[in-house]
């Protein structure tokens, strides 16, 4: 298999992008779509987080470039099936998000799946 580290680290860093966002927008509060956003906004634009998160998600999309460069994009897009169990275990640690054992299946499967697709090349 090939060396796939370049992979992870994209999906990791979209990863800590999300997380960013929900650490951030905890901190902000509930919003809706309209009046409440716009209200909200000043509040989203000094908030640090929110700013890390943006800067992952550059520096994923960089990255990520750099992949598609490399490889088939059938061999590394389902790598980011990875963020998918990642963050379910994320939110569970970091947040106290709820884990049911579907969701623990989906991610064993998951895994399954991006083990399997790795094993093509």
């Amino acid at each position: 298999m090939k060396d796939i580290w370049i992979i992870l680290l994209s999906v990791l860093l979209n990863v800590a992008a999300q997380l960013l966002i929900r650490s951030g927008m905890l901190s902000i509060g509930n919003i809706t779509i309209g009046d409440e956003f716009i209200k909200a906004l000043p509040s989203m634009l000094l908030n640090y987080k929110l700013w890390l998160a943006m800067f992952s998600y550059v520096l994923s999309f960089a990255i990520w470039m750099v992949v598609l460069s490399k490889y088939e994009v059938s061999f590394a897009y389902p790598f980011i099936a990875l963020g998918f169990a990642l963050i379910t275990i994320c939110g569970y640690i970091f947040f106290n998000e709820t884990i049911s054992w579907l969701k623990i299946l989906g991610i064993g499967l998951i895994c399954l799946g991006v083990l399997c697709v790795g094993k093509t090349l």
